[in-house]
């Protein structure tokens, strides 16, 4: 329950701080006073959207602040940029954390409320916390919520696959293109080097064979003029010893010319004047440059890294389809199982509903409509929901007759008996601490007001009731009762200022305040009386 709340800079509040008792606390004042100007602050924590015109004083930041039983404090800040904070004990929070966290402390019945009764997921809810099957209901959603996620990734897939067939035709050729050349790492430049050889053969055996002339030939050798002067320098360094260096080195000239030459010989016999392999090298050449004229490629090995990933495409599609079969065994047994947690949803609320219905119309019975019927009926959706198979309709007749839809044939103040009744009987299946009404009592009076008002006490002996009232009959139920009224004052520059104050009534300000609402703003001596026996007479029950 709700311990205390703090609000500063709301609407015509300019500080508020407030301790609150648990049971019924009974909310009242004059028609403009700004009764639920309380509600609306409390609603901020429960996530509403904030707008910097919700500022008292526009300078300033607007606070709400709200601590319960346990301790917990939840508090929102509106900056008057319109910016808004959320916090969960000076923890910053998401305003949907926040929302999440209020929404399973305190339940708030405002006006027009009643319309929720047309919501088909509301009156699911309604059933289903009466048949206590939150566990079963969390059950299903978690194979719901994996049915569709199951299928979003099959419909994935399988557009994928789709794309990949609608250019595997064009795909596997390019590959097959590329496998049939049996291309080779660093092919092309030996392919080219060859061509060069093979085109130019009988230039180069012609030009290797007149180097050799030149360097050893019948009519002149170098390699025997080096022999022969190495060894005229050899034997000429007795007599001088630096010449036998010359003579080495003449010696090696002509050890290396000789391995030239033996070089020279070697690579003309290897030359092929071959036109067969010069046109098998061309024709080879050709392939290569054509293919990478093709497919935009730099190289041979650039055309081979095509070809490998080409080949992973192909294989990949493969592997999709695979996996796409996986996906759908996956779903339909996910499927078979979403059907029988649905089945056992359904079991529990048509047993739940027959149970509400009996309850329900007892309820509304005693608020006045005596000849009231009422049936919660459970009905197939006719497809699968977040929330099941199942679809409940409220059927309802005032005065005995043919049942039909709630939202077709009752009244505003019919829907609200429902409504009240409804809440008074989940608060007995719910876990929440604190439920506020909001004029709950609009169009109704009289005995069925009292009636009304007796429910609301009874709610309040089991937990914390906020309710906002214009009735004497519900003003007078025992509980705690805050009167909400207007101050007025001048500003500095004439203008009139109004504040919303919230005071915590005595037993006389209770009399006074009832019989104003028995007799209007004239309080005579029998409305006091009256009010003081109303007040009396349900301290008494």
């Amino acid at each position: 329950m709700i311990s205390r709340i703090s609000i500063s800079n709301y609407a015509l509040i300019s500080s508020l701080e407030l301790t609150l008792p648990d049971g019924l606390i009974i909310i009242t004042g004059e028609t403009g006073a700004g009764k639920s100007i309380l509600m609306g602050a409390l609603s901020l924590l429960m996530g509403r959207k904030a707008e910097g015109s919700v500022l008292f004083d526009k300078s300033r930041n607007c606070v709400v602040e709200a601590e319960f039983s346990d301790g917990m404090i939840l508090r929102r800040v509106i900056s008057p940029s319109g910016r808004s904070r959320a916090f969960i004990d000076d923890e910053p929070v998401s305003l949907t954390r926040l929302s999440e966290v209020c929404s399973g402390l305190i339940d708030i019945h405002a006006q027009h409320q009643h319309l929720l009764l047309n919501n088909p997921d509301y009156r699911l809810s309604v059933v289903d916390a009466f048949a206590g099957c939150s566990r079963e209901l969390d059950n299903y959603r978690r194979l719901y919520n994996r049915s569709i996620e199951l299928g979003r990734c099959a419909r994935n897939l399988e557009k994928e696959i789709a794309e990949q067939r609608a250019q595997a035709d064009y795909r596997e050729f390019r590959y097959r293109r590329l496998a049939d050349a049996q291309l080779r790492e660093g092919e092309l430049s030996e392919l080219e080097e060859q061509y060069k050889i093979l085109s130019n053969a009988e230039k180069l055996i012609s030009g290797i064979g007149s180097v050799r002339g030149l360097l050893d030939d019948e009519h002149f050798s170098a390699v025997a003029a080096l022999k022969q002067a190495s060894s005229v320098l050899s034997s000429l360094s007795p007599l001088m010893e630096s010449l036998e260096s010359y003579s080495q080195r003449l010696d090696s000239v002509r050890i290396e010319l000789d391995d030239i030459l033996e070089d020279l010989d070697r690579i003309a016999s290897s030359i092929e004047t071959s036109p067969e392999k010069l046109t098998m090298v061309d024709e080879r050449l050709s392939l290569l440059y054509d293919l990478m004229q093709k497919y935009n490629a730099s190289g041979v090995e650039e055309l081979i890294s095509q070809r490998d990933i080409l080949a992973g495409q192909i294989s990949s599609t493969e592997d999709m389809e695979l996996e796409l079969a996986g996906l759908k065994e996956q779903i339909r047994a996910t499927d078979e199982q979403v059907a029988q947690a649905a089945a056992v949803l359904t079991e529990l609320r048509e047993k739940a509903a027959e149970e509400l219905s009996v309850r329900l119309q007892e309820s509304i019975r005693s608020l006045g409509m005596p000849y009231t019927l009422f049936q919660a009926k459970v009905t197939p959706a006719g497809s699968l929901t977040i929330n099941g198979a199942d679809r409940l309709d409220f059927m309802f007749s005032a005065n005995a007759g043919p049942l039909a839809d709630i939202s077709s044939c009752a009244s505003g103040g019919e829907l609200s008996r429902v409504m009240l009744s409804l809440k008074e009987l989940l608060a007995n299946y719910t876990n929440l601490p604190t439920m506020i009404f909001d004029e709950i009592d609009t169009g109704v009076s009289g005995s069925i007001a009292d009636k009304m008002g007796d429910m609301i006490g009874r709610m309040g002996q089991k937990m914390q009731i906020f309710a906002i009232t214009h009735l004497p009959q519900i003003a007078s139920k025992r509980g705690t009762h805050l009167l909400v009224r207007k101050n007025y004052s001048k500003k500095a520059n004439g203008e009139v200022e109004a504040t919303t104050v919230i005071e915590l009534l005595d037993y006389e300000g209770r009399v006074a305040e009832v019989a104003r609402m028995l007799s209007g703003s004239v309080l005579s001596e029998a409305a006091l009386e009256n009010a003081r026996e109303l007040i009396e007479q349900n301290k008494r029950q």
